[in-house]
């Protein structure tokens, strides 16, 4: 066929053109997704920011819902959408990746735990993932923090102000590179002012612009109504091999805020834009995070943050800078404004007020506003928290209080939350970093030799999840994990192994806890009179199971019955439990072992301390009540048998 030179040229140009569209245009991953919606982009009507749990309903969850899955289908084989409301992790095991954008119904509703006074000591948050989930899962916004507080995720809420640029970003991170090709339009741009606040914490001097790439087309600093990304706290981010930081952001923390990261199976994706308001490199860069958190299907957590503001070693750094001048200084000069604005509003609320005019409830505020008394710099420190137990001894000596905290710094340690951080004068006596696993080698050989014992213990127990009761138990899980040993702040500051195999111990955060809290369920002292004494209780075993536990502390030389035969009178021991309306038994009945008796069919006896254990789940107020039946005898004489019923309450 004779086709003309000019028309063969635009073939060519034509086929060369598909192909340049081709090339650019890469094959779609095969993944199976599932996106779980829920959330929406703008707030509505008088509303400062998202609603928490916008009704399935409102159009503007369509909307959102719509542009992750037109995104998602672009780049990956099977997507799947579904709303919140009708997730629950299971659903997750059909799936490569889920990418969690809305709140699901919890598995455990959020709980306070309150004194006798009823006060509330301790609020333990709703539950949206068991302990040993491990699904690769993407979150959006702050949905880290949310779904991810109970099981100790890292994405902790630092601050609620993630804006619309990535800086601090490492750019050879694989999010970067592929599978789809990314070509990041980075642009110097000023420092967010907000980062000089907290300069003290950095070792090198805050620069006056920093390279950035823009995240979103939208951010909630320019304008109004538009959804506020999530950044997490840095300190103790890294400190463990399951996580690691990938991107900070412009927000009003830090230069170091974590935006963009990954803990175990999450991967935290803190900007809160859908793709209709992500740039086209943005959208591809998330896409690669979802092919990213794929490859670490069946990886959990190993280290878990369960304490939000429990402090690390790098809380030194603001003790030190707020035991200077130039915070007091700066602390004055934040009144003083703080004055100056407060002054204004109330000459502005009088003017209202005398013409009638509804005043807002900061303008309400205002006209009993009384400026503080200025204090003086001794007064600043005498009245800090976090150094008043310091001023008693060094008063405004500034010299001695950064003495103490850099001679002290290798013995820090915090076993509270809220920021409490203090000395540990064992192991300061003992000369070692209380990160080191030198530490551990030591108190073992001091437990070994005798010596300094309790100390020894309390350092083990204080700086791992166990609780051995000899040495010997501690050395041997010494020497089969010293080359696997890393030391985690953020975590807890323990000692943990380099695992995710749950037969190694060591990184079962509620064993010491289970181990207590069986401990806890003590009978009293039995005697002749009484040779059984019984107790009764429950413990959580994490992952929203609990157990109902029952010890019988038997005299010595005294016995009761495991299994009778038919060739004996005597009477076994039984337990039958009753529970509540939404409770049921999992499982049957865990019995302790027994020693053998006679040939007669009676197989063995219970001696000494014996602990039984029934699963059970549910949740709800109520009581267990646990029927017990036993006969206990010596070598010569039998006591009557024994009915008795122990109550244990649920909530």
């Amino acid at each position: 066929m004779n086709i003309p030179r000019s028309l063969r040229r635009l073939l060519v140009m034509a086929l060369g053109l598909a192909a340049g569209l081709l090339a650019a245009e890469p094959a779609k991953q095969p993944l199976r997704v599932l996106y779980v919606g829920g959330s929406v982009d703008w707030a509505g009507g008088d509303e400062s920011a998202i609603p928490k749990d916008p009704p399935a309903e409102d159009p503007r969850v369509a909307v959102r819902m719509k542009s992750f899955e037109q995104m998602l289908r672009r780049h990956f084989a099977a997507v799947t959408v579904m709303h919140a409301k009708d997730y629950r992790q299971e659903v997750s095991a059909d799936f490569d990746v889920t990418v969690m954008d809305g709140t699901p119904p919890p598995r455990e509703p959020q709980r306070d735990v309150r004194d006798a006074t009823g006060r509330v000591t301790e609020r333990i948050p709703a539950r949206y993932f068991t302990e040993d989930f491990n699904r690769p899962v993407l979150v959006i916004g702050e949905l880290g923090e949310k779904l991810g507080r109970r099981v100790g995720l890292k994405f902790d809420w630092y601050c609620l102000c993630l804006d619309a640029h990535a800086h601090g970003f490492r750019a050879e991170h694989r999010i970067f590179q592929g599978p789809f090709p990314v070509k990041l339009t980075v642009e110097e741009r000023p420092t967010p002012e907000d980062a000089f606040h907290y300069e003290y914490f950095r070792d090198t001097p805050t620069p006056k612009t920093l390279p950035m790439w823009r995240v979103q087309t939208k951010g909630y600093q320019t304008d109004k109504g538009f959804r506020i990304g999530m950044v997490a706290r840095p300190w103790g981010f890294e400190d463990s091999p399951d996580a690691e930081y990938i991107s900070s952001g412009v927000c009003a923390k830090g230069l170091d805020a974590v935006a963009l990261g990954r803990h175990g199976n999450f991967f935290g994706w803190g900007f809160a834009a859908s793709p209709e308001y992500l740039t086209a490199e943005a959208q591809t860069v998330l896409a690669n995070a979802v092919c990213y958190i794929a490859k670490f299907d069946g990886q959990g957590l190993i280290a878990r943050k369960y304490h939000d503001r429990r402090a690390t070693k790098h809380w030194i750094k603001e003790l030190k800078y707020t035991a200077t001048r130039e915070s007091y200084e700066a602390r004055k000069e934040l009144n003083a404004r703080h004055g100056q604005r407060m002054a204004a509003t109330r000459r502005e609320a009088e003017a209202r007020q005398a013409r009638g005019e509804k005043l807002s409830q900061m303008e309400q505020i205002s006209l009993n506003y009384k400026p503080a008394p200025e204090q003086t710099f001794e007064q600043y420190l005498a009245a800090s928290r976090s150094h008043q137990e310091l001023y008693q001894k060094y008063r405004t000596d500034i010299a001695a209080y950064h003495r103490y905290y850099d001679e002290n710094f290798p013995w820090f340690y915090s076993v509270a939350p809220f920021y409490k951080i203090e000395v540990d004068e064992d192991v300061k006596s003992l000369g070692i970093p209380n990160t080191d696993p030198r530490l551990l080698d030591r108190v073992i050989s001091l437990w070994e030799q005798g010596r300094e014992t309790d100390k020894a213990r309390r350092i083990l127990t204080r700086y791992t999840l166990l609780d051995y009761a000899t040495p010997q138990e501690w050395r041997a899980w010494f020497a089969a994990n010293k080359a696997r040993l890393f030391f985690t702040e953020a975590g807890g500051f323990v000692f943990m192994v380099n695992t995710r195999d749950p037969a190694v111990p060591g990184n079962d955060y509620a064993a010491k806890a289970r181990a207590r809290a069986y401990g806890a369920v003590a009978p009293s002292q039995p005697d002749d009179n009484n040779p059984v004494a019984v107790a009764a209780g429950i413990v959580d075993k994490g992952g929203g199971r609990r157990e109902l536990v029952v010890k019988l502390r038997i005299l010595s030389g005294y016995h009761i019955y495991s299994h009778v035969g038919p060739g004996d009178a005597f009477i076994p021991t039984e337990l039958k439990f009753a529970l509540p309306a939404g409770y049921r038994t999992v499982g049957g009945l865990n019995a302790p072992p027994f020693r053998p008796y006679n040939e007669a069919g009676t197989m063995g006896l219970f001696t000494g301390e014996v602990m039984f254990t029934q699963e059970i789940e549910g949740a709800g107020p109520g009581e267990a009540k646990i029927a017990l039946s036993y006969q206990c005898c010596d070598a010569h004489i039998c006591f009557p048998p024994v009915d008795q019923e122990l109550v244990v309450k649920l909530n």
